[in-house]
């Protein structure tokens, strides 16, 4: 199983890569967010990968991250939903997007994706509702699948190259992670814990970890 790929980008088209690593060149298929944030054809790319491998198809998929990675192989785990659904849900809301959509129980931004009807986003919101906590509170970025880039180029550079060094993970997986954890800690449930994180992170996109706890243990004060 191919689980990361770093080479260079050989040629790009309208949903799919070419990544040559050391003269072998792999089709990768990607979201439309995904392709946007590529960089140009002759640099160096890494992506995390998944492989479906079927009867008649062997194809290769590739994330940013490892949180974009996982909730493609959940949404291709519900009835209905194949790769191209969930590349189109991925492109149209992000990981983040998807964390929180699911999380609140959001079907309508899980209905905005091309070509994924209310049934289909009511079944996806539904299935993993439980699954987001987990989801949301994975780090690894492209940063961190570009750590031995070097080496997949150094046999075509006539001097050697620096190392680049793995990213940690970004501050918003980070604060995400904690508020988690510490809610968790303080005995509430995954998924309503995951809920109220989304919709903090939602309204405060930039806030630390501290800030979501406080914003996310208002949200689950009980009523007066």
């Amino acid at each position: 199983m191919i689980g990361k790929l770093t080479g260079r980008l050989d040629y790009r088209a309208a949903d799919h890569i070419l990544i040559d690593v050391r003269g072998v060149g792999y089709i990768v298929y990607c979201s439309d967010r995904t392709l946007a944030g590529l960089p140009g054809v002759g640099e160096v790319v890494a992506l995390y990968t998944d492989m479906v491998v079927r009867e008649d198809l062997m194809q290769l998929y590739g994330f940013p991250s490892l949180a974009e990675k996982e909730w493609h192989r959940l949404l291709c785990s519900v009835q209905g939903v194949g790769a191209k659904v969930s590349l189109a849900i991925l492109g149209a809301l992000g990981p983040d997007g998807v964390s929180r959509a699911i999380a609140l129980g959001d079907w309508a931004s899980v209905k905005s994706a091309k070509g994924v009807g209310p049934k289909t986003a009511q079944r996806i919101v539904l299935d993993l509702k439980d699954k987001a906590p987990g989801v949301m509170a994975m780090g690894g970025t492209v940063a961190q699948a570009m750590e031995g880039a070097a080496d997949v180029i150094e046999m075509s550079e006539p001097a050697p190259r620096a190392r680049p060094q793995p990213a940690a993970p970004s501050g918003a997986a980070a604060a995400t992670a904690g508020a988690l954890s510490a809610l968790a800690n303080l005995g509430y449930g995954p998924s309503e814990a995951a809920a109220a994180v989304a919709q903090a992170a939602g309204e405060a996109p930039d806030a630390g970890e501290a800030a979501l706890i406080k914003a996310a243990l208002k949200l689950l004060a009980p009523k007066s």
